[in-house]
């Protein structure tokens, strides 16, 4: 497909740089696939899941399941990133996510269909239905929709990668963080699933958005990151000159996977957390109120952290933000294990905090700058595998941990020794070049 096909807008005929327009609707497209992250499914669960009659364990093995299907197929969708660009892929990404809210929306009555016509009454028929929306929401919302976003803005940054990022997360950190409220406004004023309904009206939407604001790379309109014009200035050519490395030569460093498995903590602790927040406090005699308390100064650390991190890291070796990273991952485990104590309190609001401003940088800007853009999709899209492999399974193995051995302070026993492991096996790490393949 051209590069302008089906869009009037020209981004070679701007009157300013056309990356800070890919700034702000690559925002967006990441705000858009709420409904296919862990924030926004989580608050129509009591109501979808009493409407098919399942019960929360059923339910969350739903969503276990059609989370981790969805993993093995995103590395899939970065190769048609790298093959189609981000404009083709974020299309059909919010496309079909507002199709899975649709269905999600009739799922009650998709499922007494399916019920009448085999002649049963089982919670088998609902429970696999839902495995398959949980697929698909799962797969084009928290996978591709957020990779096809990312990728695009850091397409059209370099040298201000950073700063570029810092404006973007903090724009998606208050939107993420307030979006709860509003989804649950919704379905308080038109049920879950009228409100399901209105966000797959508003992703429909969007995706013709897509096609007329979303471009792959600056170089297909003459243009090179950061706002130069290659025939303006011959000095501005060395911006472009980049390794780019292939998904398989990636595996091969030990950059890819300390940092990968550094994201893939944060996904499997956040998750979990998350998840089991109340039940984790109450173990400890803890109230609700003071267990959702910790979200707001997590917030708040979360993202001056981000924001400053993110500026420095045009500056500095994102290997010590893989340090920093690591290290408030054992400040938050060890609050875990002590949560028994006032201080473990602290040391998980501190320690999550960091981790988490830390993982929108770390996540957005360290690939295309160790790894290069131009098999970007695919390297990244392997990343968001392991991410969504972790967000998976952590919910169940916080719940079987806390279910055998009656507390959640054994998680944290394990995360330190991971933790440990990926620390040493951080030292030698270094910026790759194809020489180290």
């Amino acid at each position: 497909m051209k590069a302008n096909k089906y869009s009037f807008i020209k981004p070679e005929k701007f009157p300013f740089f056309y990356g800070y327009v890919i700034l702000i609707f690559g925002s967006i497209g990441i705000l858009f696939s709420i409904p296919g992250q862990t924030v926004g499914v989580s608050v129509f669960t009591d109501p979808v899941k009493d409407a098919l009659g399942l019960t929360r364990n059923q339910f969350s093995n739903a969503y276990m399941i059609g989370t981790l299907v969805s993993a093995f197929f995103v590395t899939k969708a970065g190769k048609l990133f790298d093959k189609f660009g981000a404009r083709i892929v974020a299309f059909f990404a919010a496309f079909f996510l507002g199709i899975s809210l649709l269905l999600f929306s009739i799922s009650e009555k998709i499922s007494t269909s399916i019920q009448r016509f085999l002649d049963i009454q089982s919670w088998i028929v609902p429970f696999i239905l839902i495995c398959f929306l949980f697929f698909f929401i799962r797969f084009c919302g928290q996978g591709v929709l957020t990779m096809a976003s990312r990728n695009m803005v850091m397409m059209w940054f370099d040298k201000n990668r950073g700063k570029i990022n810092s404006i973007s997360s903090i724009t998606i950190s208050l939107g993420f963080s307030s979006s709860p409220i509003l989804i649950n406004y919704l379905i308080n004023e038109n049920g879950w699933e009228l409100s399901w309904q209105i966000l797959a009206l508003s992703l429909f939407i969007f995706s013709f958005i897509i096609l007329q604001f979303y471009r792959n790379k600056p170089e297909e309109f003459n243009l090179i990151p950061d706002g130069y014009t290659s025939k303006s200035n011959a000095k501005t050519t060395n911006l472009i000159k980049e390794i780019n490395f292939t998904l398989q030569e990636a595996k091969k460093t030990r950059a890819f996977w300390m940092f990968g498995l550094a994201l893939a903590f944060s996904s499997f602790f956040i998750t979990g957390f998350t998840f089991h927040v109340i039940s984790i406090f109450e173990s400890e005699s803890y109230t609700r109120a003071e267990a959702i308390s910790v979200f707001l100064p997590i917030s708040v650390i979360a993202i001056t952290v981000s924001t400053v991190a993110n500026v420095l890291s045009d500056y500095f070796q994102h290997k010590i933000y893989l340090f920093i990273m690591l290290f408030s991952g054992l400040i938050a485990s060890y609050g875990l294990v002590t949560l028994d104590n006032k201080s473990g309190v602290y040391f998980l609001i501190i320690g999550i905090g960091i981790y988490n401003g830390l993982f929108g940088v770390v996540n957005a800007v360290t690939w295309p700058r160790y790894f290069g853009r131009k098999y970007l999709g695919a390297i990244t899209g392997k990343i968001m595998s392991f991410l969504v492999i972790a967000s998976a399974i952590a919910p169940s193995f916080f719940s079987y941990c806390y279910t055998t051995f009656k507390s959640y302070s054994y998680i944290g026993y394990g995360l330190v020794i991971f933790l440990v492991f990926l620390i040493i096996g951080s030292f030698k790490v270094t910026k790759p070049t194809l020489e180290d393949i």
